[in-house]
């Protein structure tokens, strides 16, 4: 079976105006991440990721040649229009500023979201299932033996959830577990996809890398 490796891009600017760009800490998860997968033998043969900058520099960044494909299904959710459409555009500023607050909120408004209760959002639950199944079939339709694909947390989460067939909700509750930078690995032949592993962080659980790790 060939191997479909889905990295989460590194740190971002929380709570910054901007922020699709990585921090200097998401700079270097990503330039370990890198080296973990060359320590594990693991050079991939086919390089995708998502159109955001946080995504794209990641990879970059990991230091692979080779050509590199985007596909914006591999894009993040817009979390702030959720938000947006949950308080009709006047966002609480401790939702925007405190992290758990924010990422409590977060959880309950993908929820709403799934079950279509928010008014107007930019795309739709059953969109945003689509394009990532679309994305899903992108990089695994290929001779290619080894995939690398850059994305998002709320990605990763549905491509969990959906390879397992889980709950539509089980999306967000591995959302929110995926670490900055960390591996999560499947298998695909013939139209099949099995996950394999999730959320390998072995270039961070070292204690000199400890301090490296992050969930947002």
């Amino acid at each position: 079976m060939a191997e479909l490796i889905v990295v989460r891009h590194g740190q971002a600017a929380f709570g910054q105006e901007n922020y699709d760009q990585l921090s200097d800490v998401g700079f270097e998860q990503a330039r370990l991440a890198g080296d973990a997968l060359r320590d594990m033998g693991w050079v991939p043969d086919r390089l995708i990721s998502g159109t955001l900058e946080r995504q794209r520099d990641t990879l970059s960044t990991m230091g692979f040649e080779g050509d590199v494909e985007e596909h914006a299904g591999f894009n993040e959710y817009d979390f702030g229009d959720l938000l947006r459409a949950r308080y009709d555009g006047n966002i609480p500023d401790l939702v925007k500023g405190d992290r758990k607050v924010h990422f409590r909120t977060l959880r309950e408004t993908v929820f709403e979201w799934q079950a279509d209760a928010l008014v107007a959002p930019y795309e739709t639950w059953g969109q945003f299932e689509a394009r990532v199944a679309d994305a899903l079939g992108f990089a695994t339709d290929t001779i290619a033996r080894r995939v690398l694909v850059v994305s998002s947390g709320g990605v990763i989460g549905q491509l969990v959830a959906s390879t397992l067939e889980a709950p539509k909700k089980m999306m967000m509750e591995v959302n929110l577990q995926i670490k900055n930078a960390s591996i999560t690995r499947f298998v695909f032949s013939k139209g099949r996809v099995f996950l394999t592993g999730m959320n390998a962080t072995p270039h961070l659980d070292r204690k000199a890398t400890q301090h490296l790790m992050t969930y947002s």
